[in-house]
């Protein structure tokens, strides 16, 4: 089966009944890049984290752009033993998209859900909350809400994991 793209996953959202809006931008790689390019728009911007351990377990971490996500108190927090990043070519066989385009979106390409979800609570009380849809050329914002049904939608169980912000030096 093809993954979903963006129109996929656009017109997807349309049918569940969840507002949404697409900005289209050039490609973006880096929290840094995002927020030079968004300026100061509000709500909730991520990143996004696809992890694996020895055991080929997979999680998709998603945490409020200014979070320090410490991955040894995390594997701790999951029981996951030892985590370390997905290999590209992981990523585009469980998710469907490529480095730099992680977003919470590819849940609709992991129909047998290999992958466990993450979510910063933090991040899930911003409004809006914006997401790559599939590609790092966009961004699309949507409500707690609406992500809530989403993810619902994907029958993916969430695990809720508070990051503190990174603080200043």
């Amino acid at each position: 089966m093809n993954p979903a793209s963006s129109d996929d996953l656009l017109r997807h959202l349309d049918t569940l009944g969840i507002a949404h809006h697409t900005t289209w931008h050039e490609p973006v790689f880096t929290v840094a890049e995002s927020q030079a390019l968004r300026g100061s728009l509000p709500g909730g911007h991520s990143k996004n984290l696809f992890l694996k351990n020895k055991k080929g377990d997979l999680w998709l971490v998603t945490a409020a752009e200014d979070a320090a996500v410490d991955l040894k108190a995390l594997t701790k927090t999951l029981e996951a033993g030892r985590l370390s990043f997905g290999k590209p070519d992981l990523l585009m066989e469980i998710l469907g998209i490529e480095p730099g385009s992680v977003t919470p979106f590819a849940l609709i390409n992991d129909p047998d859900h290999r992958v466990t979800f993450v979510l910063d609570q933090r991040l899930a009380a911003m409004e809006p909350l914006h997401f790559h849809p599939l590609t790092n050329r966009a961004t699309t914002a949507v409500s707690p809400d609406d992500f809530a049904k989403f993810l619902t939608d994907c029958g993916h169980t969430t695990i809720s994991v508070e990051f503190p912000a990174i603080t200043a030096l």
